[in-house]
């Protein structure tokens, strides 16, 4: 397979769009961002805006010309759009798309409570399952949680009231990504063509549980944190509630039960991690911790 120039991205201004776009310009790719004609995005000097009209498979053709690759980080309420985006990229001979995957392992789902909220992005890579060709390939990237970006979300932390949140025993691993990790994947496989073409791969920043975050925390700033213990089976059942009436809200305590549960095991292994055939090692959970809580001011 030919080496991989030039990426468009869709969704490049959004929350991992950002950083999935940062890296791969720092990876030395030629980057354009699709947007919608109503967009107000803005992005760096040597990335190319295209306006694109979705609905059009022609607007799209057009704006897949000369693109190797499109990484799509449409938002999961709109993953179901992405076949025609999929077609209009074949039929502009785009050599690789890489769905709006990351976060949840979508694999895992079918069948389970949350798996109904993510059905979207398991019918996006079973499409692309039936489009492999000798000159068209995917890559899904499953990245666990968005560490940096939801550490308040994954440790329920009240900061006035020195209080966090621990599901069932609190020493469950789990799969977790910052949000430029996201990034440098992204950029990875695609500089690694051959090896990631039509594989599903998991990566992560780190294989932690929320004990230890609690403890970094603590350690970081001097202050012990009363534990505010929540079932895992009481998540489930507030979220398949939430789900039975419409209320989509209910991946919150889904993807917490999902993660955290004790026995979830959503943790990575050596033999279920993509890290080392990407050339990414694990980062420093202190330091991560430490900026975030700078951020927040607690430091």
């Amino acid at each position: 397979m030919s080496p991989i120039k030039n990426v468009a991205i869709i969704g490049g201004s959004g929350n991992v769009g950002r950083p999935i776009l940062e890296e791969l310009v720092a990876a030395g790719f030629k980057v354009t961002a699709l947007t919608r004609a109503t967009s107000t995005s803005t992005f760096p000097e040597s990335v190319t805006v295209k306006k694109v009209d979705f609905s059009s498979p022609e607007s799209l053709k057009e704006a897949f010309a000369g693109q190797d690759a499109v990484v799509s980080a449409i938002a999961t309420v709109a993953v179901d759009s992405q076949e025609p985006i999929i077609d209009a990229a074949i039929a502009a001979g785009v050599k690789r798309y890489i769905p709006s995957e990351f976060g949840v392992n979508t694999r895992l789902t079918p069948g389970t409570t949350i798996g109904k909220i993510l059905a979207g992005k398991v019918a996006v890579v079973d499409y692309l399952k039936t489009k492999e060709s000798p000159n068209f390939s995917w890559t899904g990237v499953s990245t666990g949680m968005f560490f940096d970006w939801g550490l308040k979300h994954i440790t329920g932390i009240d900061f006035d009231k020195k209080t966090v949140r621990v599901v069932d025993s609190g020493n469950e691993k789990f799969q977790a990504s910052n949000l430029h990790f996201v990034g440098k994947a992204v950029a990875s496989i695609l500089k690694h063509p051959e090896q990631t073409a039509n594989k599903y791969l998991s990566v992560a920043s780190f294989n932690v549980s929320v004990n230890e975050i609690i403890k970094t925390i603590e350690q970081l700033t001097g202050t012990t944190y009363a534990v505010d213990k929540v079932s895992s089976a009481d998540l489930e059942k507030l979220g398949a509630d939430k789900l039975a009436k419409g209320d989509y809200s209910a991946f919150g305590p889904l993807v917490t039960a999902w993660n955290y549960a004790d026995g979830a095991n959503k943790g990575l292994t050596p033999e279920t991690s993509a890290n080392e055939l990407l050339g990414l090692k694990e980062e420093d959970l202190k330091e991560t911790v430490k900026a975030w809580l700078v951020k927040e001011g607690k430091l």
